[in-house]
């Protein structure tokens, strides 16, 4: 996707051979004509599928998720990272390590929200190392939910998560795919891996 590429290399910091800073436009800031843009792409995408739920994880993928949603009018269930008050009872759980923050979470999802019947895409910002991707499938596994892919932002296509899920079977459908951030610079694949 080019607009999304143009956006990394303008606004997009390297802060080491492994770590991408978009906080301009996706993890901080969120810039909602690119989002648009990007839920539009996913639909796209994956138009030869019937969505039920879209199934994110708080808080980067939340954006790009309910552009997603908004454009094929489908509910976007997000997975908490913690429990409140209103989130305690009924719940789908798995944890997930963060890369970037170095800490595990255990993530939930009611009950209420994710069913056999459903049929999911899941959506997020980065993948990297997969884990969390690993745990929302986990999660999509104990609903019985099928599901028929995960859309996924920036890839970090140097790690080893997408070749990893993608030896599963899985469909993943990628916007920006790095090939390497190394000297502080981002090589994209000219093509998906």
């Amino acid at each position: 996707m080019k607009s999304l590429k143009d956006k990394i290399l303008q606004e997009g910091k390297v802060l080491s051979d492994t770590v991408l800073k978009v906080d301009p436009f996706l993890n901080h800031q969120i810039d909602p004509l690119l989002m648009k843009e990007i839920g539009e792409e996913f639909a796209n995408r994956y138009s030869d599928e019937v969505i039920t739920k879209i199934l994110t994880i708080e808080s980067s993928g939340i954006a790009p998720a309910t552009m997603l949603g908004l454009t094929i009018g489908a509910p976007v269930v997000f997975a908490r990272k913690r429990k409140s008050l209103t989130l305690a009872n009924n719940l789908y759980s798995s944890s997930v390590h963060s890369f970037t923050k170095n800490e595990t979470n255990e993530i939930s999802v009611s009950r209420d929200f994710l069913t056999a019947d459903d049929n999911v895409l899941i959506v997020d910002d980065f993948l990297a190392n997969g884990e969390a991707v690993k745990g929302l499938l986990d999660i999509a596994e104990q609903a019985g939910a099928n599901v028929i892919g995960v859309g996924i932002v920036i890839e970090k296509g140097f790690q080893e998560g997408g070749k990893n899920l993608r030896e599963q079977g899985i469909r993943i459908e990628s916007l920006a795919n790095i090939k390497s951030l190394a000297n502080g610079q981002v090589e994209f694949y000219d093509e998906l891996i």
